[in-house]
């Protein structure tokens, strides 16, 4: 009994220093942010106004939270079928035993862009979007499609696409290389098995594949649409939220309540909503993919 109360004891103080941690950045910065949507303030003055749910009802009641939200929701779905799904194509090709001496390469050229600074993408991009010199307008007057050509950044119909484009192109090679690595943990025995008795690669690849790397398939798409309703980075480098806040996001919306008319109560109110939001979905993609479950 002692024995057993010791061993908890020292588990306990292993565990402290990480639990503390966690309390700290956390648990403690969600707590304060909720506190701090109830209040009136600004960073300029240590006083605070209660005002209740105000900032909510403002919130739910102003129609740019509508868009960035539907912003943010084509964000996360065209994502999703790129990011983790095209992720789990070019895994499945690179996998395939005719690519697989050449993976080297290939996973280098698909990792690069995830790991290019933000500020470069968006500064390469909007060259290439450029409606006079850019790259993207000049291919397809090249190949004949010369009335496709447009301001893609400028035009308030296009604007978002264009700026979930990029994102697509950036992130599609990390997915890719998540998928690649949880792949090559399968036994090979199943896949002799599977071509013993005549299976299909298709066939293949969504009975034995798929199910093997579930769990793996579960992470990329809890980051991918936890990462869709943070987006800020790229849509503020490409475009600040314009034109005519067009793809205006939770993120830049939070940005430009907070630093751009310093009203830090309203910010907070935000950063709660995206909070909930992530933390929700997160949790019905968790019970939907049954996580931790055996298949």
């Amino acid at each position: 009994m002692k024995q057993t109360f010791r061993s908890r004891q020292t588990a306990i103080l292993y565990i402290l220093p990480a639990l503390l941690l966690i309390l700290s950045f956390v648990f403690l910065p969600i707590i304060l942010n909720v506190y701090n949507s109830l209040f009136r303030w600004n960073s300029f003055t240590a006083e605070k106004v209660f005002v209740g749910l105000k900032y909510y009802k403002k919130l739910f009641a102003d129609d740019i939270f509508y868009t960035s939200l539907k912003n943010n929701s084509l964000y996360a779905v065209i994502s999703l079928v790129f990011q983790v799904g095209g992720g789990l194509v070019v895994a499945a090709i690179l996998e395939d035993k005719v690519i697989r001496r050449f993976q080297p390469f290939f996973r280098t050229v698909f990792f690069i862009p995830s790991v290019i600074s933000i500020a470069v993408v968006g500064l390469l991009w909007q060259l290439l979007y450029n409606p006079e010199v850019g790259l993207v307008n000049g291919a397809l007057k090249a190949i004949g499609q010369a009335d496709w050509a447009r301001s893609w950044l400028g035009d308030s119909k296009t604007a978002i696409y264009a700026v979930i484009a990029v994102s697509q192109w950036q992130y599609t090679g990390y997915m890719a290389m998540l998928f690649l690595v949880a792949m090559q943990k399968i036994p090979f025995e199943y896949y002799e098995a599977a071509m013993i008795d005549g299976a299909s690669k298709l066939r293949t690849f969504f009975s034995i594949t798929l199910p093997h790397i579930k769990e793996m398939v579960l992470v990329g798409t809890v980051i991918t649409v936890i990462g869709a309703f943070k987006v800020f980075d790229e849509v503020y480098v490409m475009t600040a939220g314009g034109p005519g806040r067009s793809t205006e996001v939770l993120g830049t919306m939070l940005y430009r309540a907070a630093f751009r008319n310093d009203e830090m109560g309203y910010a907070s109110t935000i950063g709660t909503v995206i909070f909930v939001i992530t933390l929700t979905l997160s949790l019905i993609q968790m019970r939907i993919g049954k996580s931790g479950e055996e298949a």
